[in-house]
């Protein structure tokens, strides 16, 4: 039976092959070496991601750390920049990436505006798809200090995740987290409903 690699587990997550992908890889990677961290199978790892981009799908793979498990935080800032804690001794390292515009020429650049602007041909999109391959393998393959900067931290790490009971919504009628119910006029309501009902 073939081994899959590490990368091909994340791209068949994530979908296709891109320079995010790429960039979160790095990063994730570079923060378990530094941390000489095993990926979390439950909460032993803490990430607190600073975008929502493809990235965060190579560091969900890799470090074990995701919504649902609670070890994965989301801060909406749009900075390629990572950090990852352990919980058993407090480490926690911060991963800023670097600019790669190294890794791209203007071809590649000119094929993504074109077809992400909606104006690309299939072959534009196929030409793309190829280019982009090429794009990831730069980055893969470019030392460490041209992808990214690794610096330790202390970061305050969040409670380990709780369950809590649900609640009804009594004006959707459907379930809702206890903490996160709003009581309104006496009713219990779910916070889209709660906000509907403020007239906002």
């Amino acid at each position: 039976m073939c081994q899959v690699s590490d990368w091909e587990r994340v791209v068949e997550f994530h979908g296709h092959v891109c320079l995010g992908l790429a960039m979160g890889y790095r990063a994730a990677l570079a923060a378990l070496r530094v941390l000489e961290a095993d990926p979390a199978a439950d909460e032993e790892l803490v990430a607190i991601v600073e975008n929502d981009a493809c990235g965060v799908d190579a560091l969900q793979v890799l470090t074990g750390c995701t919504f649902g498990k609670g070890n994965l935080i989301f801060r909406d800032w749009g900075k390629p920049v990572y950090t990852i804690g352990r919980r058993d001794n407090g480490k926690a390292v911060r991963v800023v990436m670097k600019d790669t515009s190294w890794a791209v020429d203007e071809e590649f650049a000119a094929l993504r505006r074109k077809v992400f602007g909606g104006e690309g041909t299939p072959e534009d999109r196929r030409r793309l798809q190829a280019r982009q391959l090429e794009v990831a393998e730069r980055i893969l393959n470019a030392p460490e200090e041209d992808v990214c900067t690794v610096q330790e931290t202390t970061i305050s790490l969040p409670p380990r995740a709780r369950i809590y009971p649900s609640v009804t919504c009594a004006c959707c009628g459907e379930r809702v987290m206890e903490p996160r119910a709003r009581i309104e006029e006496g009713k219990t309501l779910c916070i889209p409903c709660s906000e509907r009902h403020r007239g906002r």
